[in-house]
């Protein structure tokens, strides 16, 4: 499975090794950078010490049976959100739990995927829409650039002509 352009880095937090393994090893190494963590200290640091302006960055956060671990999983997505507000944000619950983590957590996941037999496929269509809408952006801001050097150039060229049209009527 290849990434379009640069590497894609998915950063898990999953404290019971519940799907972290099975996510190394689908996901390619010369397409992805994948680290995984089960301590929310280590994958916290990780987050705050390894900005990736360039790549697309995804964090797997897997959410378990308890109310204080979905609460804590929701602070930890708002953190996520404060540091680099570009890094997606997927979700892994058990699917009996999926409605009551909706309401806890409402907001900043942008995939909530349940943990069955489906996982790494859902998984790894929720990983390619989030590059591909990252692709799209990194594609916008280059157009806005160059729309706005292509218009900065263009009043340049307007202001010489109509200085050299005052100063120098003659060649016209």
């Amino acid at each position: 499975m290849k990434s379009s352009g640069s590497k894609t880095n998915l950063v898990c937090y999953d404290d019971f090794r519940w799907f972290s393994e099975d996510l190394k090893t689908h996901f390619d190494s010369s397409a992805y950078i994948t680290s995984a963590f089960i301590n929310v200290e280590e994958f916290m640091l990780y987050i705050e010490k390894n900005p990736v302006p360039d790549y697309c960055r995804i964090a797997i956060l897997g959410a378990h049976d308890t109310t204080e671990n979905f609460e804590m999983i929701g602070r930890l997505s708002k953190e996520i959100k404060n540091i680099d507000p570009s890094t997606g944000i997927i979700l892994i619950g058990t699917h009996d739990k999926m409605e009551e983590i909706r309401k806890i957590i409402p907001s900043g996941i942008d995939a909530y995927i349940p943990k069955n037999n489906n996982l790494i496929h859902r998984l790894t269509n929720a990983v390619q829409k989030l590059v591909s809408a990252h692709n799209v952006r990194k594609s916008r801001r280059k157009r806005n650039l160059a729309f706005l050097l292509f218009a900065f150039l263009g009043i340049v060229i307007i202001t010489l002509s109509v200085i050299a049209l005052i100063k120098l009527p003659g060649l016209f």
